[in-house]
């Protein structure tokens, strides 16, 4: 099996003037795997894909596809793209927006497939103007997918989609990876990158500040949720006292006390407190782990962190 690196990233960066909005960027991704770029709003994501795509020109740095310049890779047809900017032609039919698509490329999937791929069969004939805003992401994606690519750069992709249609768009993905192909996507649904990834790359002002498997990036918070019911208010101050609570949040009748040493806390919550009820300790989650490491600029190793995870 070829080895060389889908994505190869060294050293880049990208500078708009005074703003810094890739800071030295260092990234290898394998074919076969499928990896979800997250970070807040600002956070480079955009802009490192447009680098990784030959789409911008990086102030020092360099961008690889395959082993080559990024563009050679994209003429070939090894590249699909689903962007933000991207847009379909208003007037023409989802069809013959994928058909121009795919007559453009070499060895094209034929256009049927494509649209059955991306779910689309049943919208073909309809104008990209009259499309909804998961229509057109559907569409959008089948113009990606139409030149059987070995790579496949999502940024966003169900940006606009309901649940019922995140779903369906995520069942039609799945047909795409179990064939062995490399993809990459950026997202705001941190339960996506959670179910879908196999590696996840979260960023924060332009770097890299961790990456690892979903497990791996959720253990970098090692604390966990100890909710339960059945204490007034009067007991608040006791229960932040209780051994390895960092934090306490309450609604109505619910108290969370947050804690990096959920055992012995809930030991003592127990012995002091006999009459709470309804008690469960959560894990943490992606929302969590998401939150610690961008919350700083650089988030500091702690010993909880599985090796090699934070950047």
């Amino acid at each position: 099996m070829n080895d060389t690196p889908v994505i190869q990233l060294r050293g880049l960066r990208k500078r708009f003037g005074a703003v810094a909005a890739v800071d030295g960027v260092d990234l290898t991704i394998r074919p076969g795997e499928v990896v979800a770029l997250l970070g807040p709003n600002g956070a480079g994501k955009t802009t490192t894909v447009d680098l990784a795509l030959g789409l911008s020109t990086p102030t020092t740095g360099e961008a690889l596809l395959f082993g080559e310049e990024p563009r050679a890779a994209v003429v070939a047809g090894r590249v699909g793209a689903m962007l933000q900017g991207g847009a379909l032609l208003p007037d023409t039919t989802v069809r013959d927006a994928v058909a121009l698509v795919a007559a453009a490329h070499r060895r094209p999937m034929p256009v049927d497939e494509a649209l059955r791929r991306a779910r689309c069969t049943e919208i073909a004939g309809r104008r990209v103007n009259k499309l909804s805003g998961g229509q057109l992401q559907r569409a959008r994606f089948a113009v990606a997918v139409v030149s059987d690519p070995d790579l496949l750069v999502l940024d966003e992709p169900t940006a606009a989609m309901d649940v019922e249609a995140r779903h369906t768009f995520w069942s039609s993905m799945r047909e795409f990876t179990d064939a062995g192909r490399t993809v990459v996507f950026a997202t705001h649904y941190l339960d996506e990158a959670d179910t879908f990834a196999d590696r996840i790359v979260i960023m924060r002002a332009g770097r890299i500040v961790a990456d690892g498997t979903p497990a791996e990036i959720k253990a970098i918070t090692a604390t966990r949720a100890v909710r339960f019911s059945g204490l007034g208010t009067d007991a608040h101050v006791a229960l932040r006292g209780l051994p390895g609570v960092v934090s306490l949040e309450a609604r109505q009748d619910s108290v969370t006390l947050r804690s990096d040493r959920s055992d012995d806390t809930l030991r003592a919550l127990l012995t002091a407190f006999p009459q709470a009820h309804d008690i469960q300790v959560v894990a943490s989650t992606m929302d969590d782990a998401f939150l610690a490491l961008t919350a700083d600029p650089a988030p500091a190793r702690t010993d909880t962190a599985p090796e090699g995870v934070l950047a």
